[in-house]
């Protein structure tokens, strides 16, 4: 009689990449060279910092924007740079998101904040747009609100019009300031890949740069 022999099933590989944590950064901003360095910016500039410091260049063109993929905060990240306008963000956002197969509380993104005064920072687990036209546009994409937000504070203007604050750039003060503060909000970033929203929070919330001056 002959045996039959059973052949070896092969590894299926997908499903076990699948079970590898993703972690998706990204920093909202407005693309080209009249926004380059305007409040409404920082979350690009922070970005940048945590890609910097990783070296992981973003140059990869795809989900409507420029990213780049490397090791940050020990954990596999891709660093997203939405090339479609803040108010447009969404789309890259959640482009990036479906085809990345992110869980929502490994989604980081990072933008600016009215209502905090320059040099704080306020992390979220999740939440409303809070009238961010940016985040706005990501929520309702996405059809969730569960990931996590690094508030960056840029600050409400004393006199004149918001529109005109959110796309100037720095004063004087604040370009002095602005590396020490990027530099806190990127050790913000990576603790919030390393050890969670949770622990970033905690050590994160109740910092001001300022105080430290």
């Amino acid at each position: 009689m002959l045996r039959l022999l059973k052949k070896r099933q092969p590894q299926n590989n997908f499903s076990r990449s699948c079970e590898a944590t993703v972690k998706l950064l990204v920093g909202l901003g407005n693309p080209g060279e009249k926004y380059a360095g305007t409040r409404h910016n920082i979350g690009f500039l922070v970005a940048e910092r945590v890609a910097e410091r990783h070296s992981i260049a973003l140059k990869k063109k795809g989900y409507q924007g420029l990213y780049g993929v490397g090791r940050a905060g020990g954990e596999e990240t891709t660093i997203l740079l939405p090339q479609t306008f803040m108010n447009r963000s969404g789309g890259s956002v959640n482009a990036a998101y479906r085809s990345l197969g992110v869980a929502p509380g490994d989604l980081i993104v990072i933008y600016d904040d009215l209502d905090l005064p320059f040099g704080r920072l306020r992390v979220r687990p999740d939440g409303g747009h809070g009238g961010h036209n940016g985040m706005r546009d990501i929520v309702a994409l996405l059809g969730r609100k569960d990931f996590t937000r690094l508030k960056v504070g840029i600050g409400r203007p004393e006199r004149g019009d918001v529109t005109s604050h959110v796309l100037g750039p720095f004063v004087k003060q604040e370009k002095k300031l602005l590396p020490q503060l990027l530099d806190l909000a990127a050790d913000a970033a990576e603790c919030i890949l390393a050890e969670g929203a949770t622990e970033a929070m905690n050590r994160f919330n109740n910092c001001n740069l300022l105080d430290s001056l």
